[in-house]
């Protein structure tokens, strides 16, 4: 897979796409990049992983998260968890714990509160109003999802954020000004063929711009 080869727009062949170019740089150059920009298609749980535990890359990548609540009750950001004990703590002060069964093919663990505490509980209304007790939900790679949310707060990742824009506009500026938001070539060949084309047509607008040079002001006669 050449690193220029056109690819499926799915996000698994993207992210696919991504390993295979670190990893084929690394075999052949002995070259790892310290830290990865990307969006938010390359922050599931296990591409975090992969990057931070097994390639020990920082990831500045935004985390796929659905965990947000729109109902007024309690996201799962308002637990705290203690990675030694292996525990959430609501806000009230309550422990959550999990029995280790792992649910959703085997990515998620299950922690829950005791039904004796979330039943008296003065902030149930807004932490499971519908349920008897408050389940949150961990991923198996929770550790390098946290990783990548504290990276997000950093001005490297602002900085890397805005770097990354400047590569973006190039797509905005084919799509939008040289008409590429859908191909006519089948296939990735055609794919590639087609892209190359709208590729070398978009640099040859920009070297217009940087030699192009306004003709000379001309002297005035005296009166």
């Amino acid at each position: 897979m050449d690193r220029y080869a056109a690819q499926r727009a799915i996000r698994q062949a993207e992210v696919g796409a991504a390993r295979t170019m670190i990893g084929r740089t690394e075999a052949r150059f002995g070259l790892k990049p310290s830290w990865l920009a990307a969006d938010t298609a390359y922050g599931s749980a296990p591409n975090l992983d992969w990057l931070v535990n097994e390639k020990g890359i920082a990831p500045h990548v935004p985390v796929i998260d659905k965990s947000k609540r729109d109902d007024g009750t309690f996201s799962r950001e308002a637990f705290v968890y203690d990675e030694e004990r292996d525990v959430y703590t609501c806000p009230g002060g309550k422990t959550l714990k999990t029995g280790g069964t792992l649910v959703n093919d085997g990515a998620t663990l299950l922690y829950l509160a005791s039904t004796h505490d979330c039943g008296p509980c003065p902030l149930k209304s807004r932490c499971c109003p519908r349920s008897p007790q408050r389940r949150v939900p961990r991923n198996v790679n929770e550790a390098a999802r946290d990783v990548a949310r504290a990276i997000a707060r950093t001005e490297q990742f602002a900085q890397t954020r805005r770097d990354r824009k400047k590569v973006e506009m190039l797509f905005a500026h084919l799509k939008r000004i040289l008409r590429l938001g859908r191909l006519r070539l089948r296939g990735p060949r055609g794919a590639q063929f087609e892209f190359t084309l709208a590729a070398i047509a978009q640099n040859l607008r920009r070297l217009g711009k940087l030699i192009a040079r306004p003709p000379p002001l001309t002297a005035r006669c005296p009166a």
